[in-house]
């Protein structure tokens, strides 16, 4: 794979299509900011060339942004020879290295591999996402058997898929969820805002079974919904308009729960040091 290495103007980059990372707009974006104000872009991007002169980013968007906030007019960059599906499976492998990635991300990168793989003719999705077989060749940490729940993922409804990446609806149960019609799921998805209540892995199963049966009504997602679940964790909830005041306005829910652990943590070591002190 041939490539070079060049300074390019920032407005000759365009973004990778169908981009399955979303941007970060809390907490990491401010770090790397900070990074880039005080170092500048460490790190070349990595780019390939596209039409009429632009280079489509295959890895470093994150960077290219903030660059963009910042006024940098060049970034450094190594271009790389290679075809579509080639890009996409450096796109995914470079952009899997980050921290904090959410389950949707994850999902829609492991199967835009899987495509892409299976067009280069390298697998089929049963020697990829088989029980027991070659997981390694599309993760290098997960096994075929998790890819496989990933990637089912992407069945999910939107609404439901967010609630997935807030941690309000847990990725095992979601895995279940995924098995059911649309229109089921846009049920799901009205009945919880009602309730208030997320399913179980044991709900989740019943769910399915029920719509397997021919069973499932709004009825039945709103009894199974109602129940009461078993060593259910007490939880402490805030009005996010009670707290949205304290927070930058492009701050999701994930940010300002992120930001509150932050300064508890910090508070609970402050206390331990004056507890230390006044010994």
């Amino acid at each position: 794979m041939q490539e070079t290495i060049k300074n390019i103007n920032i407005d000759l980059l365009i973004p990778f299509e169908n981009h399955p990372f979303k941007k970060r707009e809390g907490i990491e974006k401010e770090e790397l900011a900070e990074s880039v104000k005080e170092n500048g872009l460490l790190e070349p991007i990595i780019v390939r060339s596209f039409s009429a002169g632009t280079y489509e980013i295959i890895s470093g968007h994150r960077r290219v942004e903030v660059c963009k906030e910042l006024g940098i007019q060049t970034v450094p960059a190594i271009v790389r020879d290679m075809t579509k599906d080639e890009a996409v499976i450096v796109m995914v492998d470079s952009n899997l290295q980050r921290e904090h990635l959410l389950p949707s991300e994850k999902a829609f990168a492991y199967k835009m591999k899987l495509e892409a793989m299976k067009h280069q003719g390298k697998t089929t999705s049963r020697q990829v996402v088989g029980k027991c077989e070659s997981a390694n060749l599309i993760s290098d940490t997960e096994s075929g058997r998790q890819v496989q729940r990933y990637i089912r993922l992407t069945h999910l409804i939107p609404e439901l898929l967010k609630l997935v990446d807030e941690e309000r609806i847990a990725f095992t149960p979601a895995v279940e969820l995924s098995y059911l019609p649309e229109n089921e799921q846009k049920i799901l998805a009205e009945e919880i805002e009602y309730t208030d209540a997320t399913p179980s892995l044991s709900q989740a199963q019943r769910l399915r079974k029920f719509n397997e049966q021919g069973r499932l009504s709004i009825d039945t997602i709103f009894a199974v919904l109602s129940e009461e679940k078993p060593n259910q964790k007490e939880q402490v909830k805030f009005k996010t308009e009670d707290i949205r005041k304290y927070f930058p306005k492009s701050y999701t829910s994930l940010d300002m729960q992120k930001t509150i652990i932050t300064l508890l943590e910090k508070w609970q070591r402050q206390r331990e040091r004056n507890r230390g002190e006044a010994r």
